[in-house]
């Protein structure tokens, strides 16, 4: 069946009017995500030093809420440096509400010692994160550095310098900090894309 040049024209009418308006409506939804989107958390746990960053997803560039470091002296003893741990994250938590908690996954220390210690710290601080019913996501060290810097054994400078980049911060954050901010990142991006590997959940 034959069509009139008319009706070619209409056709192609209908068709550019339907492309031209795809792009404001995928800007649109863009937009309501963006706008609706959960405070990140992110969490590095450590003894002597936990650090923490939260995250708001938007555009052009995430906003960033608070970050720093947990900091607890050498002098102190393991239980009062827990005790610090839990008290200033529920401090931050109550204080910004954060929908989502991002922690460093488990690494395999040579130190025995080491191990155990960082297991109590960790512990501590998922304890407090799960008393306030926050979801809690789990990423690997090796796999937040190929996220942020794009190689999976980047120094922490590197990865501070690209935390500060991609968050347009005035200065570097500190180690701590950024760890916490990358893991933070990471966890927006993974959750921004469709894909099949999930993060995976505590």
């Amino acid at each position: 069946m034959g069509i009139s040049p008319q009706q070619f024209k209409q056709i192609q009418d209908r068709l550019g009017g339907a492309h031209r308006s795809a792009s404001p409506v995928l800007e649109q939804t863009f937009s309501s995500r963006a706008a609706s989107a959960r405070l990140i958390l992110g969490l590095d746990p450590s003894l002597r030093g936990t650090g923490y960053g939260i995250i708001r997803p938007a555009k052009p560039f995430p906003e960033t809420l608070l970050h720093g470091t947990i900091s607890c002296s050498d002098a102190w003893p393991r239980s009062r440096c827990l005790v610090k741990i839990v008290q200033t994250l529920r401090d931050i938590l109550k204080k910004h509400a954060p929908d989502v908690c991002v922690i460093e996954g488990l690494f395999y220390a040579q130190n025995l010692q080491t191990a155990l210690i960082m297991g109590e710290a960790r512990g501590a601080a998922l304890a407090t994160i799960a008393e306030a019913g926050l979801e809690i996501f789990e990423v690997a060290p090796r796999k937040v550095k190929q996220a942020i810097v794009g190689y999976g054994a980047a120094q922490k400078l590197a990865v501070s310098k690209m935390v500060q980049r991609m968050l347009h911060l005035a200065e570097p954050p500190s180690a701590d900090a950024a760890d916490a901010l990358a893991l933070a990142l990471t966890h927006a991006q993974e959750t921004s894309r469709y894909t099949f590997a999930a993060p995976k959940r505590l």
